[in-house]
């Protein structure tokens, strides 16, 4: 799939949304690499990027790994609470469940176990989870410039982005975000790991 099938959002403005900005963990079940390499990562990257498109969902930063995904994002134009998210996302993980039991031959296997999200109301914290966000294929030690990592908005954001903006962004320590991310998401995920 092709950079422009693929809903892009604008470049990012980083700044908390007056209708709710959320930062959201989900997993599989189990841990399970469910989406080990390079096709299954694009379609779980792309049904993430289309569903937000579609429920109003503005995402300023996501990461797609293997066993778990992160975002960062504003709920729709309207809606002051994330009232939508659980929709989205029950939506995003019924479609790439079926979608993976059917490739695997493994019908009614639970995917998916969860997500959980936090309301962010603090600039400073909420500009710590959007870098934590970027930069977690490198924290996982996939790559060693999170913008080589495919399935995360750190390429989309450097290139849209003014070059002011992103150093800002990236000068924000992610040491000290708490964030329940012990997921060892596999390392194949490359097209030459294909």
């Amino acid at each position: 799939m092709s950079d422009n099938e693929i809903p892009w959002p604008h470049a990012p403005t980083h700044r908390l949304s007056e209708t709710g900005t959320n930062f959201v963990t989900a997993a599989t079940y189990l841990k399970a690499h469910h989406f080990r390499g390079a096709d299954r990562l694009r379609v779980l990257h792309r049904g993430l990027l289309k569903l937000a498109q579609e429920f109003g969902w503005q995402l300023e930063a996501w990461a797609v790994f293997s066993n778990h995904y992160h975002f960062v994002g504003h709920s729709p134009i309207g809606q002051p609470t994330a009232a939508s998210l659980s929709e989205m996302l029950g939506r995003l993980h019924a479609r790439s469940a079926g979608w993976i039991n059917r490739l695997d031959h493994a019908t009614g296997r639970q995917v998916w176990h969860n997500f959980w999200d936090t309301r962010l109301t603090y600039q400073k914290s909420y500009l710590a989870r959007l870098n934590y966000v970027h930069q977690n294929p490198v924290k996982h030690g996939l790559v060693l410039a999170a913008s080589q990592y495919p399935w995360c908005s750190a390429r989309w954001f450097e290139r849209t982005a003014s070059p002011a903006k992103v150093q800002s962004l990236y000068r924000f320590q992610i040491e000290g975000v708490h964030v329940p991310d012990d997921f060892k998401p596999s390392k194949d995920w490359s097209e030459a790991a294909q």
